[in-house]
């Protein structure tokens, strides 16, 4: 396996490492992957049940797939149902609302799915929409046009890690901020290195 670069989180006592991965030349992402780590899902879970437990909400929205065992364990959490808009259209679903979007990871159009057995549940119901990691805000858009469509309203915005301009996300309710990586953090901590083994050389003296 490749030696990666890491960015190390830390959500209710729990510790991870997250891989720096390439998204562009010039761009490096902290990627945060909930499926598999039961430990880390439980642990966030528990983090924004705490934050959010005084919005009055009856419903839980996420859209697949990283996020639904995040919002599962939320919704064990917080006692509420959950919905999980999908990604592709299946027969069974009937009369589904549908809204398009423009995903992060292939950068190509998304359409969001909302199952007709779910209209009712979410139909003039106050709403949290929950993403494990809101970058773009592609995703977060989708979800907000489908509750529009069903006639639901969105009482708060919640995610595990926000990430990018810090300042576009004040709104959103979350355990912590990822940065972006260009490279130019590198070049940074090569003088400050350097002024501190220069600093310490003279304490030495």
């Amino acid at each position: 396996m490749a030696k990666r670069d890491t960015y190390t989180v830390r959500i209710e006592g729990v510790t991870r490492h997250l891989p720096l991965f390439a998204v562009s030349p010039q761009l490096r992402i902290a990627v945060f992957n909930l499926l598999g780590d039961t430990e880390i899902t439980m642990a966030a879970a528990r983090g924004l049940a705490k934050k959010l437990a005084k919005v009055d909400a009856d419903v839980l929205v996420t859209a697949e797939a990283k996020s639904i065992p995040l919002a599962y364990h939320l919704a064990v959490e917080m006692n509420k149902p959950y919905v999980v808009l999908r990604k592709d259209y299946k027969p069974y679903m009937g009369n589904a609302l549908s809204a398009e979007t423009l995903s992060i990871t292939t950068g190509k159009p998304q359409t969001l799915y909302l199952d007709e057995k779910d209209h009712d549940l979410l139909r003039g119901k106050r709403v949290i929409l929950v993403d494990d990691v809101i970058s773009t805000g592609s995703t977060l858009q989708g979800m907000r046009l489908l509750m529009d469509k069903v006639g639901a309203k969105i009482v708060a915005e919640a995610a595990v890690f926000t990430e990018g301009e810090r300042a576009q996300w004040g709104h959103i309710i979350a355990l912590g901020h990822l940065p972006l990586f260009t490279g130019d953090e590198k070049k940074e901590s090569k003088p400050k290195k350097a002024a501190q083994k220069k600093a310490a050389a003279k304490e030495s003296k």
